[in-house]
């Protein structure tokens, strides 16, 4: 999976193109976890704007980020979901505890 990874300040944006399916999920992992090992990230910001579909992989990628940035009182934010992942996102509850924003400034913004 091509995906562009920044850090800025305390927040680790992530920008993932194509499907985030099983054979991707694994790449978009340990990309994510080696930049969260390697840096004082406080706030992950995924901007899905270039996903075009999603599966339970994929989901299970973003929930086990999100439980271990929300131990430490850390924030995850969507960006940028198309209406087919948004919908994927919803039935499957995530919606409900990530916060999501229309553009990286503003959930960079509303993060504090």
């Amino acid at each position: 999976m091509e995906m562009d990874l920044e850090i800025r300040q305390d927040t680790l944006f992530v920008r993932p193109v194509g499907e985030l399916d099983l054979g991707a999920a694994d790449s978009l992992r340990h990309s994510v976890e080696q930049a969260l090992n390697g840096n004082p990230v406080r706030h992950l910001v995924l901007n899905l704007s270039r996903v075009s579909y999603i599966d339970s992989a994929g989901l299970g990628v973003i929930l086990g980020r999100y439980k271990r940035l929300a131990r430490e009182g850390w924030r995850v934010s969507l960006v940028g979901l198309q209406p087919q992942v948004r919908r994927v996102m919803d039935l499957s509850g995530l919606l409900r505890i990530m916060g999501e924003y229309p553009s990286e400034e503003e959930a960079v913004a509303r993060a504090g």
